[in-house]
């Protein structure tokens, strides 16, 4: 197991010398002569490809400019910056706008789409861009980029196209996903500036949320839908992602703390405690991390776990711990962190196992290394409130590491 850093030093001191410099190398300048590595193999080494994607690139020019915001890792601004040339100058349609979903490394377009998602990364990677360097180009290309989407992908309906450049001129199902991802750039990007258009911006995703995505009768999270917003036919219209459930909470909580209200908190609420009921597994003898997916009701969809909804419920737990002082939620940061630590993190250097079986066995398959954005944001995050966590709880944490060996011990693979 990971040993879990036990003082705010401690954490800065795994982060910057050795999580951020082994990532730099790995992905980005030392390795990668245009854009980054988008996947590794099990054994972490580098699968090149000869595709690139935008929605990768904007993940690690985000990552890596946190990391220089917050004074940890060497080289971290110029492999940031490495990628934001790549984003700008190969990923741009210069003809007709808007980034092209998958590039040549010379910049050639594989895959002519422009896909809303994308676009959402690319928006929170120029705030944090801005935030590490302080220069005007990275706001002036979120300008550019939000002009395009609303030009091109806004939908009389509310919210934006999946994407366009396929002749189709709603491609189906819609999805919430991309919306929650824009939100999340909005409020970075109003951080960044402090210009309320941006604020203005995330409160027009909230709405949608609130008339579209929220399920006021089960009080959980709708992923696909219809062109009209209505919830898609079949199987995917009630299927229901805890890791969602969880991002939702922690970006409800901030975007009352950004705007002062908190009409949203009520439905940040049933959200977290859908999640907490139907997202957890609580069987004997299991992992007691964040399913897959569920449905409307609750009921087990996919049993197996990826590592990202693990982050995402450490934020919500943080986010319930820093504006509604929830002892529980507190307790659960210190438990979901040791999880985190013991199943799914590889080495030092914060390589994880992507997807874990109900069992914990790794269920092979390539390292994306996008998910490296969920990761460091969680970890960020528990680095920024590490300080404030009950003194009881962090004085638990070596009981909890040394008391869970014994306990999980039937539970490991062999």
């Amino acid at each position: 197991m990971v040993e879990i850093p036990r003082t705010i030093e401690e954490w800065r001191a795994w982060l910057g010398d050795t999580v951020l410099p082994y990532w730099v190398v790995v992905v980005a300048v030392a390795s990668e002569p245009a854009g980054y590595v988008e996947y590794l193999t099990r054994d972490g080494v580098r699968d090149a490809r000869a595709e690139k994607t935008p929605l990768v690139t904007a993940r690690l020019i985000y990552v890596f400019s946190h990391a220089h915001v917050l004074g940890l890792g060497r080289d971290v601004l110029k492999a940031a910056e490495h990628g934001f040339r790549f984003l700008v100058e190969r990923c741009w349609d210069a003809r007709d706008g808007g980034f092209f979903h998958k590039v040549a490394a010379d910049g050639t377009p594989i895959d002519r789409r422009k896909d809303a998602y994308d676009h959402a990364f690319a928006l929170f990677a120029m705030a944090w861009l801005h935030r590490a360097t302080r220069r005007r180009e990275p706001l002036d290309w979120a300008a550019r980029i939000i002009a395009y989407m609303d030009e091109a992908l806004t939908d009389p309906t509310g919210g934006y196209r999946e994407h366009i450049g396929t002749g189709d001129p709603q491609p189906l199902p819609r999805r919430q996903n991309p919306h929650m991802h824009l939100l999340e750039a909005f409020h970075a990007l109003f951080e960044a500036t402090g210009d309320e258009a941006w604020l203005t911006l995330a409160s027009a995703i909230i709405d949608l949320f609130e008339r579209h995505f929220f399920d006021r009768e089960t009080g959980s999270l709708g992923e696909f839908f219809t062109a009209d917003w209505q919830p898609a036919p079949g199987a995917l219209g009630v299927l229901r992602e805890p890791g969602h459930h969880f991002e939702w909470v922690w970006l409800l909580h901030h975007h009352a703390r950004l705007t002062g209200s908190d009409a949203s908190l009520v439905a940040a609420d049933r959200l977290y405690h859908f999640a907490l009921r139907h997202g957890l597994d609580k069987r004997p003898g299991r992992i007691p991390a964040a399913f897959d997916e569920i449905d409307r009701m609750g009921r087990l969809v996919t049993e197996s776990k990826l590592l990202w909804p693990q982050t995402e419920a450490v934020k919500a737990f943080l986010a319930r711990w820093e504006f509604l002082e929830d002892r529980d939620a507190a307790r659960r940061v210190l438990d979901h962190t040791v999880l985190l630590f013991r199943w799914f993190l590889v080495d030092e250097t914060a390589r994880w196992r992507n997807r874990l079986a109900a069992d914990g066995r790794e269920i092979p398959g390539e390292l994306p290394v996008r998910v490296l954005y969920h990761l460091f944001l969680g970890l960020a995050e528990l680095v920024r409130l590490w300080p404030t966590l009950p003194a009881e709880e962090l004085r638990r944490l070596g009981s909890s590491i040394r008391g869970s060996s014994a306990a999980t011990a039937s539970m490991l693979p062999t």
